[in-house]
């Protein structure tokens, strides 16, 4: 394949990620459900006692028993099945006047229920809603209503309404049958209260599971697309990695030939080092800046190696011991660093080879200072000129 029709490919390839990036769709919140929970609930129950059962459904006026206060407590775990399996307890009073058991209650009386039941969630069936999350149930309970205790057997239907994957509403009407009394009639309650869910395990509804199908098969298109994308850019690398290992293989002959000449170099500073370090330091006597014979003798030598390396530059740095002041002591190493300077220059050395510099009294080499008592021996260790190599 022609260069410029590969990077016409890419282009179009390219291209064609772009307007697809621009559509693909993205899983969101709203995508994901609720899948598992507990449930507490907490509300009012709504006891209908009249014994018509399911007549007059709606007469809160002359059959309804509610309390003002929460009356109603709940805890139910909830399955990706849709099942839920809940505890119910409630209170309640038949209040005075109301329709009870086909006739009107002349004394109030307590109402106990423990009840427990099965449920499904119809969004198994038609599909998730939402805000809307409709149930059916069966169940059983042990009742104590109009002073007659009774086992009962429950169906309920109900509904809740989420605000958010932890809050909602929870109604539901529940008819239940008395099982072992047949002094007690069967009534209906009904329920309203707040739930919460906690221990939540959460995944994808219907909708996202479908939009995440999609959305694999345009990562498997796009994948495809840049498969064929890396073939084109693996021809492209291939061609140029030959030159590319050219070049390196001369950088590294380079840098061979390089390290090479610093090693020689190195070398080099070091034999001269050592040749300078063998004539050791020119020393001075005491309160004295002019150069006695043994200073001269190294001095000729260092001369000798100057001359032999033609390319050599030094730093003379001249010192003095601690005694005396500190003024004294820096006029003194300057005249010894000049002496030094004049006399290498007097054996032909050039003085734009030599630089100097005068620390008097501040670069000792050993204890001896201003507090210390040191013996002549010791001081003199002090009194010199030193040699370092600035150029070679």
């Amino acid at each position: 394949m022609k260069p410029h029709i590969k990077y016409m490919v890419l282009l179009l390839c390219a291209t064609a990620n772009l307007l697809q990036a621009q559509e693909e769709p993205k899983l969101i919140a709203k995508d994901s459900i609720v899948k598992s929970s507990w449930i507490i609930g907490l509300g009012y129950n709504i006891v209908d006692d009249s014994g018509d059962v399911f007549d007059e459904l709606l007469a809160p006026g002359d059959q309804w028993n509610v309390l003002p206060y929460p009356s109603r407590i709940s805890i139910g775990r909830y399955f990706e099945s849709g099942i839920g399996i809940e505890a119910i307890g409630t209170y309640n009073k038949y209040a005075v006047g109301k329709f009870i058991d086909g006739r009107t209650n002349l004394e109030e009386t307590d109402y106990y229920g423990i009840d427990a039941r099965l449920t499904y969630d119809l969004n198994k069936i038609i599909g998730q809603t939402g805000w809307f999350d409709p149930y059916l149930g069966v169940g059983a309970g042990y009742t104590e209503a109009n002073n007659e205790s009774r086992a009962t057997y429950n169906a309920v239907v109900g509904f809740r309404t989420w605000f958010s994957d932890r809050f909602g509403l929870d109604f539901s009407s529940s008819g239940k049958w008395a099982a072992n009394n047949d002094r007690a009639t069967n009534h209906l309650q009904h329920a309203a209260g707040v739930v919460y869910q906690f221990g939540i395990t959460k995944g994808l509804s219907k909708k996202g599971e479908a939009k995440l199908a999609l959305i694999e098969e345009l990562d498997a298109q796009r994948q495809k697309q840049q498969d064929s994308i890396a073939a084109i850019e693996r021809e492209r690398e291939e061609a140029a990695l030959a030159a590319r290992r050219a070049k390196e293989k001369e950088e590294a002959r380079l840098a061979a030939a390089e390290k090479a000449r610093l090693d020689a170099l190195k070398q080099r500073e070091t034999e001269i080092r050592n040749e300078i370090d063998a004539l050791g330091f020119a020393y001075f006597d005491l309160n004295s800046s002019y150069l006695n014979a043994k200073s001269k003798k190294v001095l000729d030598g260092l001369a000798d190696i100057l001359a032999k390396y033609p390319e050599l530059e030094l730093q003379i740095s001249s010192h003095t011991d601690s005694r005396g002041t500190s003024a004294y002591n820096d006029w003194l190493s300057e005249r010894r660093v000049t002496h030094t300077k004049a006399y290498l220059v007097k054996r032909g050395v050039s003085a734009e080879r030599l630089e100097t510099e005068a620390y008097g009294e501040t670069h000792l080499l050993n204890e001896c200072d201003d507090n210390t008592y040191c013996d002549e021996e010791k001081h003199q260790e002090n009194r010199r000129s030193e040699f370092v190599i600035t150029k070679f």
